[in-house]
């Protein structure tokens, strides 16, 4: 009977993470589309705002479920609401930067190549761990590394040496993706992760609201007639698949975690070639199944 219960408690976290894993790879394609009708950072505005308003009451109905007082911070400890605060804020302008890149990219490559090009940081979050804060690298992590380098010179490098302006962009997203993971795992512990993630979204849509006045001259007609794709990133990527991982990850064990999360490159490439028409090379695939490997390398256990 117990384990019968591990099962469907097991089964829970994969469809929980295999739903956001999905979510988060066809978001590539609202991405895409979503460009036609607003500039990056007022994409991510709209996007920020979204999502900063359905984890909102998501925290509402959570609130209100266990007969609590709705609470924006959700604690009176003056030092919870300091690291809550000071991590939202952190973890916000990270996300932020790395949203902008990727929004930027998608425009100026294909959907399939910036899934995989952004899921480089599942690599680079154990490498800056070791170089930053002095964790603990395998051998097998820093094998992945160099599989993952490999792979990126397949993916992005042309015969003539030369790496295009969108999968520049793209590899610069991963970076600040990886800083926002590890920010998150520094600030967070022992914290609301609904919360958490809700004041990360508000710090983008502020940042953002700023970014897109100084640098674009945002309309709200074409943010209106582009809802489709702009309510699918700010209320499914953001706030629906966020909440799934944190649901999929109280379930299952940190590796298998991480190989269902990394199947968001493969559903960018499938959703790009049935929606978006868009092809890869042979070379290109065979970079991404490089990099696929390198990705499950970095996050499994040297013993398996």
């Amino acid at each position: 009977m117990k384990k019968k219960e591990e099962n469907k408690t097991t089964f829970k976290g994969i469809l929980s993470l295999t739903i956001c894993a999905l979510i988060w790879g066809t978001a590539f394609v609202a991405q895409s589309i979503g460009a036609k009708f607003a500039e990056p950072f007022t994409l991510n505005w709209a996007r920020s705002l979204l999502s900063s308003i359905f984890l909102i009451f998501v925290i509402f109905l959570f609130d209100k479920f266990h007969r609590k007082a709705f609470s924006i911070l959700g604690s009176t400890d003056i030092n919870i609401r300091k690291k809550l605060l000071k991590g939202g804020l952190i973890s916000g302008i990270m996300l932020t930067t790395a949203s902008f890149f990727q929004q930027f990219g998608v425009m100026n490559t294909s959907v399939g190549k910036a899934g995989f090009i952004t899921a480089l940081y599942i690599v680079l979050v154990p490498l800056f761990a070791f170089l930053i804060f002095k964790k603990k690298i395998s051998k097998l992590q820093i094998f992945s590394i160099g599989v993952a380098m490999i792979a990126m010179y397949f993916i992005s490098i042309t015969e003539e040496f030369t790496i295009t302006k969108g999968d520049f962009l793209i590899l610069v997203c991963a970076f600040f993706f990886a800083w926002q993971i590890l920010s998150v795992d520094y600030f967070s512990e022992g914290l609301d992760g609904i919360r958490y993630s809700m004041l990360m979204f508000v710090t983008c849509t502020i940042l953002n609201a700023v970014l897109m006045f100084i640098f674009e001259k945002p309309s709200l007609a074409l943010i209106l007639e582009g809802w489709a794709p702009i309510l699918y990133l700010g209320v499914m990527s953001s706030g629906i698949a966020y909440t799934l991982q944190i649901v999929g990850q109280q379930y299952c064990n940190p590796l298998l975690a991480c190989m269902l999360m990394s199947l968001e490159s493969v559903f960018a490439l499938v959703s790009g070639w049935l929606v978006l028409g868009q092809t890869m090379s042979g070379r290109e695939i065979f970079g991404c199944c490089l990099l696929l490997t390198a990705i499950i390398m970095a996050q499994a256990p040297s013993k398996n």
